[in-house]
């Protein structure tokens, strides 16, 4: 749904989007000592992953794979629902400095938690809202933060993200890494994920390294 969308702005998606034969995948970065790693999807990995590294505290956010059941798939295979997978966003962050309940609250703000295999105009289970835990005390956080955005009706339909415990993640191709910031111009960045990454400014601005605030 990427190519469609970018045609109706009449904007050319990066060509190795296509299967150009198979393509390098990236180093998966490890936390030192004092780091922690939360995973999450919402719709296209390229604007979650910029979104989520202007947060202080994280030093590292990379784009992949999650919730699946195939080792090591590629980017045609998710992209087709061949593999269970979501595109998904690795981030790696120090818990001293920003919360896992506060990576929560920035993954609300800046896609739609009640849309069903989709965001916008990307159709597909690979498109999922997933929220993934690796232990009962983040399972009970993403519990929790489900129930207060659906008291709180904040929005018109329930939220669907799916509640899954962190098995595998496997990194993106080499060319999905840092896409917001390597091809800004392109329609699909400012006009999907550019509108994401500007929610995530203004609702948050206390969560955001000082550049970018």
């Amino acid at each position: 749904m990427k190519y469609l969308f970018g045609i109706l702005f009449a904007a050319i998606v990066f060509s190795s989007c296509s299967n150009d034969g198979e393509q390098k995948k990236a180093a998966l970065p490890k936390p030192n000592a004092k780091e922690q790693v939360a995973v999450f999807a919402g719709g296209c990995f390229w604007g979650l992953q910029e979104g989520f590294s202007e947060l202080k505290g994280v030093s590292k956010a990379t784009s992949g794979y999650a919730g699946g059941t195939k080792d090591n798939p590629t980017y045609e295979e998710v992209s087709a629902d061949r593999t269970g997978h979501a595109e998904s966003v690795q981030i790696i962050y120090n818990p001293n400095v920003i919360s896992f309940s506060q990576l929560l609250e920035a993954f609300f703000v800046m896609h739609d938690p009640t849309q069903l295999n989709r965001q916008g105009p990307d159709l597909g289970t690979s498109y999922r809202s997933v929220a993934f835990y690796s232990d009962e005390t983040e399972k009970k956080q993403i519990e929790e933060a489900i129930l207060k955005y659906n008291r709180a009706k904040l929005h018109s339909e329930a939220v669907v993200t799916e509640i899954k415990p962190l098995e595998k993640f496997y990194p993106a191709e080499e060319y999905h890494q840092n896409y917001y910031r390597l091809h800004p111009d392109e329609g699909y960045i400012t006009n999907v994920c550019g509108p994401k990454v500007q929610k995530l400014r203004l609702a948050l601005p206390n969560l955001l390294q000082d550049e970018y605030k």
